[in-house]
């Protein structure tokens, strides 16, 4: 049976025992599932919640909800400033920004000037650089301190920095240079050299990369902190477990919302307006594309009047190859998100693909030659000729065979190039959607589709 944390919390809130008692049973539940009875709760509830607990576990609260600025004023500024300065840095910014800009500046004047600073070396990152998603909780300490030194720091910090699985060590010139593992420093001995226990070929990124270049790296080193460095190779910041699922998940929103045609992802909250406008930029291109598949097809105008059976038959040809890009389409750009792949591989992907295409649209082919000819033979379609001919049901039958074949070959091959030729000219490749691709891969069947019907049945 599932547990309602949220109505054992909410009868916990207004249960009769004594405030402390209270507490102490909010206490055992995660800050995750507070959060979620936070939502439910009246205001009056949640009045009581924030008076029961102290600021800095409202704090870790309120890091896990999404619309913060409506909760906050509920509170007054001192609370407010309070509040976000027990937060990480991060968190702090995001919940800075749903504040209008009057009551933003009101806060940030209330907050203690480290705190401030904080913030500000964060927020000089743009979203799309790793700096944007470090924190400043984190401890350091010297490469010339020795075990005994180096872990009364570490009890010491540990106070204000719980990022305290992994700590970090800089050189005499305030170089980044290495980690240590918090076990490794817990069981070493007293007399021990530091050096011994420190990894200084630890896996570090620059504040100014790209989050999309560093996503093969945080998948495969699975720590749970990274360092962050400015140009200078000092420790600015670092990110954690946390923020590394916080980046895939935005990355692969971000992704998920390109393949659909989006310029950007959506949620349930942002208004109309704001979803047309994400939509409507590739919705535009697409139509243009449209046009194009219409104008290719008006090239063909003789074929269709000659063989109006063939324009059944289309759909099937342009939804099969449209399917069999997108697979292939899929399957790349996931490739090179996580991955850091060399030439070789790429062509080793795209030949991968042919093979898969030619495979499967071979197979594919032949049942569509049957399920077409035993069509035009039960129904007694007539297709060039005013009579019904089994030469012509044969025809039509391996020309709707054939074309499935060669369209489901190169859509394979278009759908795993046009995503690696977007990388190489440093454009980010999710752009090349399912929408577009899929719009490209009809322009090619329709091409191939009518192309052979004329050479089959009116060239020759």
């Amino acid at each position: 049976m599932i547990r309602d944390y949220v109505l054992e919390l909410t009868q916990i809130i207004e249960s009769n025992i004594p405030e402390s008692e209270k507490k102490n049973s909010i206490l055992q539940y995660h800050e995750s599932d507070i959060a979620d009875a936070l939502v439910n709760l009246s205001k009056e509830q949640r009045l009581k919640l924030y008076r029961l607990l102290d600021k800095e576990i409202v704090s870790e609260i309120f890091a896990y909800l999404n619309n913060v600025a409506e909760y906050l004023e509920e509170l007054d500024q001192e609370n407010v400033a309070d509040i976000i300065e027990l937060m990480d840095s991060d968190d702090a910014i995001d919940v800075l920004e749903e504040l209008n800009e009057e009551d933003r500046k009101e806060i940030v004047s209330l907050m203690e000037p480290e705190s401030v600073m904080d913030i500000n070396l964060i927020d000089q990152f743009s979203e799309e650089q790793i700096g944007s998603k470090m924190t400043t909780n984190f401890i350091i300490i010297s490469k010339n301190h020795d075990i005994k030194a180096a872990m009364k720091t570490v009890i010491k910090e540990a106070a204000e920095n719980d990022n305290v699985s992994t700590i970090y060590v800089e050189d005499e010139y305030h170089h980044f240079y290495g980690a240590i593992d918090l076990r490794d420093l817990i069981i070493a001995r007293e007399n021990d050299p530091l050096i011994e226990i420190i990894k200084q070929n630890y896996p570090y990124f620059y504040a100014n990369e790209e989050v999309t270049d560093c996503i093969g790296k945080l998948r495969d080193y699975a720590l749970d902190s990274y360092p962050i460095l400015n140009a200078r190779n000092e420790l600015i910041g670092v990110v954690t477990s946390d923020d590394v699922v916080e980046v895939l998940d935005e990355e692969l929103g971000d992704d998920y919302a390109k393949l659909g045609g989006l310029t950007e992802e959506e949620n349930l909250n942002e208004s109309i307006i704001s979803s047309v406008k994400k939509r409507l930029p590739w919705l535009i291109a697409l139509l243009f594309l449209g046009l194009i598949v219409s104008s290719l097809i008006s090239g063909f105008e003789a074929v269709v009047a000659a063989l109006p059976v063939i324009v059944f038959f289309q759909s099937l040809i342009l939804d099969m190859a449209g399917n069999t890009g997108t697979q292939s389409l899929a399957v790349t750009i996931r490739m090179l998100s996580i991955e850091e792949v060399k030439t070789k591989e790429l062509v080793k992907l795209c030949l991968k693909e042919i093979r898969v295409g030619f495979i499967n649209g071979l197979i594919l082919s032949l049942l569509a030659f049957l399920f077409v000819f035993c069509f035009l033979f039960l129904t007694k379609q007539a297709v060039s000729l005013e009579e019904y001919s089994h030469i012509e049901a044969l025809k039509a039958s391996g020309i709707v065979s054939l074309s499935l074949w060669v369209s489901m070959t190169l859509c394979s091959l278009i759908g795993s190039i046009i995503p690696i030729f977007f990388l190489k000219i440093k454009i980010d490749p999710a752009v090349a959607s399912g929408p577009f691709i899929t719009t490209l891969n009809d322009i090619l069947a329709i091409a191939v589709y009518y192309g052979l019907a004329y050479l089959l049945f009116l060239a020759f």
